[in-house]
Parts: C-alpha cells; sequence; structure tokens
C-alpha cells in the first residue's frame, strides 16, 4: 500500500469519524428536545385545586359560568349525599342554585358552605 492509499484511508476514515460524531450530537440534541417536550406538555397540563368549603360568596359570583355550573353541580351532589337522597331533580337543582345565588348577592363575604349548611340543617 502506497503512502497516498494509506493518508487516503485515514482522511476517509476521518471524514467518517466526523460524520458519526455528528449523526451522535443530532441524535443527543434530538432525545433532549424529546425529554423537554414531555416535561413542558405535563407541566402544561397542570391543574389547580380548590377548597370547596373556604369558596365565598363573591368569589362564586365572579365566576365564569362554566366553572359556576361545575362548582354548583359539585356542591349540590355533595350536599345531597349528605342528606341521604340518591335521586337527581333537576327542576329543584335548578331552583337550589338560583336560591344560592340570591342568598350570594346578599351576603358577598359569607362562605358558600355556611349558606348551604344553613340551608340543609335538619
Amino acid at each position: 500500500m502506497n503512502s497516498t492509499g494509506y493518508i487516503g484511508f485515514l482522511e476517509d476514515n476521518a471524514k467518517r469519524s466526523d460524520r458519526d460524531m455528528s449523526t451522535h450530537r443530532v441524535r443527543i440534541f434530538v432525545w433532549c428536545l424529546a425529554f423537554v417536550g414531555v416535561l413542558v406538555s405535563s407541566a402544561s397540563q397542570a391543574q389547580y385545586m380548590v377548597d370547596m368549603s373556604l369558596l365565598k360568596c363573591g368569589q362564586y359570583l365572579a365566576m365564569p359560568p362554566d366553572q359556576s355550573r361545575i362548582y354548583a353541580a359539585w356542591m349540590s351532589g355533595w350536599f345531597n349525599q349528605k342528606m341521604g337522597y340518591t335521586y337527581i331533580n333537576l327542576e329543584a337543582y335548578a331552583r337550589n342554585v338560583e336560591n344560592v345565588k340570591a342568598w350570594c348577592a346578599t351576603n358577598p363575604g359569607e362562605l358558600v358552605m355556611t349558606g348551604l349548611q344553613r340551608a340543609t340543617a335538619k
């Protein structure tokens, strides 16, 4: 083998080695991006907690309609279970929601739970 052939062989190996290193770096970069993507997506789906018993009437009345409906449905279900009811009366539910909203309008500093407990006291 002549020197040109051997040098050419070394140059080819060096180019191949550089190409392998570049491919390896790209792979590491792609894996890092995927890992960051997983972290960001899980953090973006974070939820917040609400202590239902500490919500004041003013806060309840200031909720967007979707949140207000969810809160009212949850509280209704919780109190109905507490009272031992095993059925759903949609007319009574709608009436109760309006009654709670009316009571809250006159008592914005009171806890919603306080009003509900007074209304359901036996």
